[in-house]
């Protein structure tokens, strides 16, 4: 018993060396010794700088993604392909002195984003570059316009450098611009001396020197002043009480004519104004433009008609036809929370035309965000009305804002007439015409009547 337990204690008594041993061992160096069929050399990049951090959308940062309402992809920041332009060396402007608007027009236009805020952010960014590229021409001569041949030129190469800063090659299409915007078309007056000898310049600068984005589209002070210079430029300096070329809407050629000079008024306008101040003008002018009307494009909506005909259509079936046409929309393209007004106002006045009576948007809880594309799948991104851009940044990528800060419904036509819409409140819309005085002869109350319908109708043809 005792050789027994002297054997164990012996055997532990040695487990305990062995293990004290290993403890403060010595490790050896082995070298890695390669298979020739593997590569030498595998190393992991370093994940991007802030990738680990918080992640801030500021506000909503857009996926690589185009349709948000799929399957995502892991979200890593988009950052542009920036390189040299290889320039025509026969465009004689500097093009170094408009760098800051032309690198806002390449972030509006991202090659990624471009197709989606085309309408909104990206086109009225370019047609204010046009504009303000325009006045920069010849900037010391007496010309307002280019030669087309050098227009050819200097056209193709302000595309290859917002391409060559990461925009969407594709903007002249996108956008409907090309050479000839720059050339004046059909405007008979295109040099500086007689457009200030014709227009009253002093007028009109102070008209468009600061335009106020929330009165200008309802209580328009610079819009009717470049019509009325475009006008005036279009007759070739001709009085319009006696001038018989008085463009009006039968005349699609004095028509083109005031368009064509509304492009030398601008680029005049940004001659006398920085480029940073010409430029949000313009984006103001622009804005008023495009929340007047839906961008988007509605398919026929037969299925929703079949299902939601009547006055107490079923709920379940009427709201599955309607969510399915809705999401077929949401791919297009993020809107402004104006322009959704008109689009749920329009869509709803075609649903009225087939049948629809009931307001099937409050049936299916149907909001104004639910008209633009979606954000990662689950809400709507509504721009805000006023000119916004893109953003970018080295650590989020492209970024905009997006005005969801509430939940509104989307409203439901009283009628199937477009006719009553209007976004301006009552206070804003244009006073009453005065009342002339009985001592002023009816021949010049006819000729104030005909200027003043003149102004009118030409503004409600282009803006």
């Amino acid at each position: 018993m005792e050789l027994l337990i002297g054997k164990t204690s012996c055997q532990f008594l040695m487990l305990v060396i062995w293990f004290w041993s290993f403890q403060h061992g010595v490790s050896q160096k082995t070298e890695f010794e390669p298979k020739p069929h593997v590569p030498g050399k595998f190393v992991l990049s370093d994940p991007p700088m802030g990738l680990f951090d918080p992640i801030e959308i500021s506000p909503a940062v857009v996926p690589r993604n185009p349709y948000p309402v799929e399957p995502l992809s892991p979200m890593y920041p988009s950052f542009p392909s920036t390189y040299e332009p290889i320039l025509s060396g026969k465009c004689p402007v500097n093009f170094s002195s408009l760098l800051d608007v032309v690198d806002r027009t390449a972030s509006d236009c991202s090659a990624p984003l471009a197709a989606l805020v085309g309408n909104v952010i990206c086109c009225p960014q370019v047609n204010s570059l046009m504009h303000i590229f325009q006045g920069a021409y010849n900037s010391e001569s007496n010309m307002l316009v280019f030669q087309k041949a050098t227009a050819n030129y200097c056209f193709a190469d302000l595309i290859s450098i917002l391409a060559s800063r990461g925009a969407n090659s594709t903007i002249p299409a996108l956008c409907s611009v090309k050479s000839a915007n720059l050339t004046g078309g059909s405007c008979p007056v295109k040099d500086l001396a007689t457009f200030e000898k014709v227009v009253n310049t002093s007028k009109l600068l102070d008209s468009c020197s600061a335009v106020d984005p929330l009165k200008e589209c309802c209580r328009p002070i610079c819009q009717p002043a470049i019509v009325e210079a475009a006008v005036q430029i279009s007759l070739g300096g001709t009085s319009m009480l006696y001038n018989s070329r008085i463009p009006g809407t039968g005349s699609g050629t004095g028509i083109n004519a005031v368009n064509d000079c509304k492009g030398v008024v601008y680029a005049w306008l940004s001659r006398k104004l920085s480029s940073e101040a010409a430029n949000t003008a313009f984006r103001i002018l622009s804005g008023c433009k495009v929340n007047k009307v839906c961008p988007l494009e509605f398919e026929e909506p037969s299925s929703i008609i079949k299902e939601c005909r009547g006055s107490a259509p079923s709920s379940l079936s009427c709201c599955s036809s309607l969510n399915t046409y809705i999401s077929s929309i949401q791919k297009q393209m993020l809107i402004t929370n104006r322009q959704a007004i008109n689009c749920a106002t329009l869509f709803g006045s075609m649903l009225q035309k087939g049948g629809v009576m009931t307001n099937i948007y409050e049936l299916c809880k149907v909001d104004l965000k639910d008209f633009s594309l979606q954000s990662y799948g689950q809400q709507g991104c509504l721009l805000r009305s006023l000119p916004a851009d893109i953003v970018f940044d080295n650590v989020t990528g492209f970024s905009f804002t997006c005005d969801l800060s509430d939940n509104i419904a989307a409203p439901w036509p009283s009628s199937s007439s477009l006719s009553s819409l209007s976004l301006c409140a009552p206070e804003m819309s244009l006073p009453a015409l005065p009342v002339p005085q009985t001592s002023v002869s009816s021949g010049s109350r006819n000729i104030a009547r005909i200027i003043a319908s003149i102004v009118y109708i030409i503004s409600s043809l282009l803006l």
